[in-house]
């Protein structure tokens, strides 16, 4: 894939947790501003409550989100209710009412935009916690009206897995290493897409393994960054920055 292949279509770009530069992440808000701003592809994180309920959380702990040091994990979604996750760190005091969206309603939201493509990361302290069984079931069953538009994504390769054999959704296996074992185990699993943190890839400048899969990179904050790896093979890259990002898109391709 060139360049300028990814640098035209706005479906090469993901908002990853939303617009997290603007919003505070994996909130309903970050998310509604991504579409507004034309995003054909949503990343974003779930957890478990204490109640089975899932909802968009990255951290189990809400010490950064909303400066209250509990797990959220441990909490219903009743008692969850009562949490503004505004990022008090990163923005102050410029949100105060933001609440942490349950997996349900940021499904009503995206089931509107049914051109959208839905990547699920499925967290691993929830999967400690609950057990893969258990959390891929209650993922599943919320997703329904969207499962069409939906990745199911994890780091935990067992857990991956498990979606396949139980479910019909579209599997990505976000890994932790770029070394020859996860290529391999890549191959054994032939799943929809492989996702990375670009960070991973700094060693080297080689082609990313080819495969049936598609190739998401994470945490891409330049325009000159997206190009490299498109040309490694890339066929998606995400980013928080996704206003900026997708301004610096739009100009490239303008001036081509």
């Amino acid at each position: 894939m060139s360049a300028s292949r990814l640098l035209s279509p706005l479906p090469d770009l993901i908002a990853q947790r939303g617009n997290a530069d603007e919003y505070p992440e994996n909130t309903l808000p970050a998310l509604r501003s991504a579409l507004e701003l034309g995003a054909r592809h949503i990343a974003f994180d779930v957890q478990l409550t204490a109640d089975r309920q899932p909802v968009l959380l990255n951290d189990a702990n809400l010490k950064r989100m909303a400066g209250v040091d509990r797990n959220a994990l441990e909490m219903t979604l009743q008692q969850l209710s009562d949490v503004s996750v505004t990022e008090p760190e990163r923005f102050q005091q410029k949100y105060t009412d933001i609440g942490v969206p349950t997996l349900a309603q940021a499904v009503s939201l995206l089931a509107m935009n049914p051109q959208v493509t839905l990547f699920v990361e499925i967290k691993r302290a929830s999967l400690r916690v609950f057990g893969a069984d258990v959390v891929v079931r209650k993922v599943c069953e919320v997703l329904k009206p969207v499962v069409r538009q939906s990745v199911l994504v994890s780091r935990d390769l067992a857990a991956v897995h498990h979606v396949r054999q139980v479910s019909s959704y579209r599997i990505g296996w976000l890994l932790s290493e770029y070394s020859n074992l996860s290529a391999l185990k890549s191959e054994a699993l032939v799943p929809d897409y492989l996702l990375c943190d670009q960070e991973l890839l700094t060693q080297t400048n080689a082609q990313l393994w080819r495969g049936p899969w598609r190739w998401a990179i994470h945490n891409v904050s330049s325009r000159e960054q997206a190009v490299q790896l498109a040309a490694r093979g890339a066929r998606l890259v995400a980013t928080t920055q996704f206003r900026r990002t997708l301004r610096d898109f739009k100009s490239a391709a303008a001036a081509s």
